[in-house]
């Protein structure tokens, strides 16, 4: 709910932000992916179109370079025990093909630059998305790049 509601998410009890996600879930469409090793989840990312993310319009870093109306791919977790496994990269890919079949023009994300800083992020990192073909389209603060992978090119 972070990348939904902002810090207003942190000032909230657990529950509420629960039952919160329940509804967006309930709403649908679903609001990411999850990776499953056997009948384990170990990975997700949220997967959305941009309009569905009001809060990134609020962070002055994040907020929208042009009105192309992108999908974000805002959140990426994958459980301990099952990182450095290729399961972000596998999270990406799929990303990039559900809203390639949504029809969407690009997708965005919004990855922390370990050349920049040590920081942890729940976002990825933008050496990965790089690797995916996504670019940087804004820089606003050296440590979080926003980048873009088109989907309008075809697909061989």
């Amino acid at each position: 709910m972070y990348w939904r509601i902002g810090r207003a998410y942190r000032d909230a009890p657990r529950a509420t932000n629960k039952a919160a996600f329940y509804e967006v879930v309930k709403q649908g469409p679903p609001p990411g992916l999850v990776a499953f090793d056997g009948e384990v989840a170990v990975g997700w990312c949220q997967l959305t179109p941009r309009d569905a993310l009001p809060w990134l319009d609020r962070s002055w870093r994040l907020k929208r370079v042009d009105d192309v109306p992108v999908w974000s791919l805002s959140c990426l977790y994958v459980r301990k025990g099952h990182r450095r496994q290729g399961i972000t990269s596998a999270l990406i890919a799929a990303a990039l093909k559900a809203a390639r079949q949504a029809k969407a023009p690009a997708l965005e994300a919004y990855p922390v630059d370990r050349a920049e800083t040590p920081s942890a992020t729940g976002t990825g990192l933008a050496s990965t998305f790089a690797r995916a073909g996504f670019r940087t389209v804004a820089r606003r603060g050296p440590p979080r790049p926003i980048m873009r992978h088109d989907l309008t090119s075809i697909v061989p």
